[in-house]
Order: C-alpha cells, then sequence, then structure tokens
C-alpha cells in the first residue's frame, strides 16, 4: 500500500508539472462495517466510484487499492473516522450510521422513475428543531445549500403536502419578501401553489423537496429500491450529508441497505459538496436568512397558538349554507381558523379536499373570511 501511495504522489507532482497548478484532490472516507450486504459491497462501491477525481480512504476492512485503516469493530471504525475528519486526513466521510447533535439533519439525493431528474430531499435523518415547523424551515435552507455546492445557482424549492406545510410555506413567503434570495416552486397540477403532491415527487417538479424528517427518509427507501423489492437500494446517492447552522463537520449517510451503485455515487456528492465548500454556503444561507427575520419568524409561529386567547369560548355564529371553499391553510391549524371566523362573526366549517384541508363559507362571507384568515397569517 505504502508504494501505492509513493507512486500517485509521483504522479499528482507530474500533473501538475503538466497543468501548472498544484490542487490536492480531497479525500473521502467511506466506512466499510456494518452493511447488511457485507464489507466488499462497500468497497465495491469505492472501486466504481474511483474514477481518479478524488481520493477514497477506506475506515474498517481494507482493501489494497486504497488507503486503508483497519479496525476489529465498527465502535473503533467511528472513532477512527472521526480523528480522521477532526485532525483533516479526510474531508469527508461516508456512513452508515450516525448520531447527529439536534440542529443537523442530512439532504438526500434521488433519482425520479418519472423523467430521470435528480432532486433532494431535506431531511432524511437527523432533527433539525425539536419543533416541527422551525424544523422544516431550517431543512429548506439545508437543502439549498446542498444544492448550490452540487452547482445548481438557483434551486427551486417545493414544500411536500405534510402537516406544517402551509405554515412552512408561510414562513418562507415572508423570508422572500423580506429580502432572503429563494426560489419557489410552483406545483405541475392545474392548481398550481409552492405545496408539492405526489406528482410533483415523481416528477422532481423542485430541485429540492421540503419535508419533515420521517417522511424524507421513507421517500428516500422508496425511490432507492422500489424496483429491488425493497433490500438492496439501488438508485441514488444516499441520504446525504449532515447540514446545520454552524456545523462542520462533513459526514454523508448511507443505508445499511444501500447497494454498491448508491455507495458508489455517495462518494461522487461527498466529493462535489466538500469540493464547493458545503459549510460556508450552509454559513452564508443561515447568515442571510437571519438577516431576514429568520429567527422571528419562527418565534412567531412557534408562540402562535400560546397567544391565542383559551379563556374565552367562542361559539359558532348561527348556521348557514357554506358553499365556498378556501384552501391552503396547515391541518395544524384548521380548528384554530375556524375559530377566528367564529369570532368575527362569520360562520365557518372546516373539511378536507382533494389537495388538502379547507374552510367552507357563505358565499356572501367569503370576501370577509379570506381578509380575517389574512390578517391572521392562515393563508397568504
Amino acid at each position: 500500500m505504502s508504494k501505492k501511495l509513493i507512486a500517485d504522489t509521483f504522479f499528482e507532482i507530474a500533473d501538475a508539472i503538466e497543468s501548472g497548478k498544484f490542487e490536492k484532490k480531497k479525500k473521502i472516507g467511506l466506512t466499510t462495517l456494518g452493511s447488511e450486504h457485507g464489507s466488499e459491497n462497500l468497497i465495491n462501491g469505492a472501486k466504481l466510484a474511483n474514477n481518479g477525481d478524488f481520493e477514497i480512504v477506506l475506515i474498517g476492512k481494507g482493501d489494497s487499492e486504497f488507503e486503508s485503516y483497519e479496525t476489529k469493530d465498527e465502535e473503533e471504525m467511528y472513532q477512527k473516522m472521526e480523528e480522521l475528519l477532526d485532525s483533516n486526513v479526510i474531508q469527508a466521510c461516508v456512513t452508515m450510521h450516525y448520531n447527529f447533535p439536534i440542529g443537523v439533519s442530512t439532504v438526500g439525493r434521488v433519482v425520479v422513475p418519472a423523467n430521470g431528474r435528480e432532486m433532494f430531499i431535506s431531511s432524511t435523518t437527523g432533527t433539525t428543531a425539536t419543533d416541527r415547523i422551525e424544523s422544516m424551515v431550517r431543512n429548506t435552507i439545508n437543502g439549498i445549500a446542498a444544492a448550490k455546492s452540487c452547482g445548481i445557482k438557483k434551486p427551486k424549492v417545493g414544500i411536500l403536502n405534510v402537516d406544517g406545510a402551509r405554515q412552512v410555506e408561510n414562513i418562507l413567503v415572508d423570508l422572500k419578501n423580506s429580502g432572503y434570495e429563494i426560489d419557489l416552486a410552483e406545483s405541475m397540477r392545474a392548481d398550481g401553489g409552492h405545496v408539492m403532491r405526489g406528482n410533483d415527487l415523481l416528477a422532481a417538479t423542485p430541485d429540492v423537496m421540503v419535508s419533515d424528517t420521517l417522511t424524507g427518509n421513507l421517500l428516500m427507501k422508496i425511490f432507492s429500491s422500489f424496483n429491488t423489492g425493497g433490500n438492496y437500494e439501488a438508485v441514488g446517492y444516499g441520504y446525504g450529508p449532515g447540514i446545520g447552522e454552524n456545523y462542520n463537520r462533513n459526514v454523508f449517510i448511507l443505508s445499511r441497505a444501500s447497494g454498491t451503485p448508491v455507495v458508489a455515487n455517495a462518494l461522487k456528492y461527498a466529493n462535489d459538496v466538500v469540493s464547493n465548500d458545503i459549510n460556508e454556503i450552509a454559513k452564508k444561507e443561515y447568515e442571510n436568512a437571519n438577516k431576514c427575520g429568520l429567527t422571528l419568524k419562527i418565534e412567531e409561529i412557534k408562540s402562535k397558538k400560546s397567544v391565542q386567547v383559551e379563556e374565552e369560548k367562542i361559539e359558532a355564529p348561527d348556521k348557514e349554507v357554506v358553499t365556498e371553499s378556501i384552501a391552503g391553510i396547515d391541518i395544524l391549524d384548521i380548528e384554530d381558523a375556524v375559530k377566528s371566523l367564529w369570532k368575527e362573526k362569520v360562520y365557518a366549517e372546516s373539511g378536507m379536499g382533494c389537495t388538502g384541508p379547507a374552510i367552507m363559507v357563505s358565499k356572501e362571507k367569503l370576501e370577509i373570511a379570506m381578509n380575517v384568515l389574512k390578517e391572521n397569517k392562515y393563508i397568504i
């Protein structure tokens, strides 16, 4: 192995002399213990990715083709991984398990079946915040950082239609109106909007799909293994880098079910984002978002329910025939939104349409209801 390293060094020097410049190749680690498909599955992924653009370092079980650090078990393997990362021997590491601190989550990268487009899913593991809405807003920033570090200068961002999506949309629109540069995608469905449906998932309508972590993790598994029966992830780039405000350790996540093609792509994904300094990009994104009131907007949404008057009992006005539907209210807010209308003597009922929750009012009260809901920030 030492002879190979010496030879590689001389080749790098020769290339530098020929090109007139010397830029040291990035070293990307790969842990090789713990896969459900065995260590050879991982090592084969390294061989598939070994195109000369970056160096691959194996940790756990080694191979003569690569710089390797042998360990007796997974515990020692992860200790060695962190040691190599913190000493900058390697600039990133792809692994199958890692306990990120609260505030950090990963951004996966998939290939969709409808048209072969790539899409980032943010997030897929980890927890950016204990509050669901704050977590998804921060996932948005992480997803933008990951996409930009892969060369997408103005990534289009969509919000998956899950609980909290409308509240997240409100915050992102407010941030955009306050000066934060974000390009919100429009759904491919006829009624459009920034909230994405299943069709948008399959066609990769946005470059970045924002989700809660559990849903994102499920989506990664479906996209990666829907053609293999579920026990072998064959498509995509893995669960991606851990990103967070002021977080700098480049750890990339695979599943224990990830197959050789995904391992290879994950190593290339790691090299892409490290080469473009994802940590610096994420830092700037958070700085810009904070300048535009990110912290304040998150605090407003978190305190919204606690500010609502709980002491007074709000009675429904006299029942009316409700024929008009108002969409765009988050499922987590639907009952409070109805009560805000009752408080203004507007009779309303909650319902569920094909695109999500809706509030039903009479035709005569529609304009009043829209104004009340906008004033209380239930709709945009």
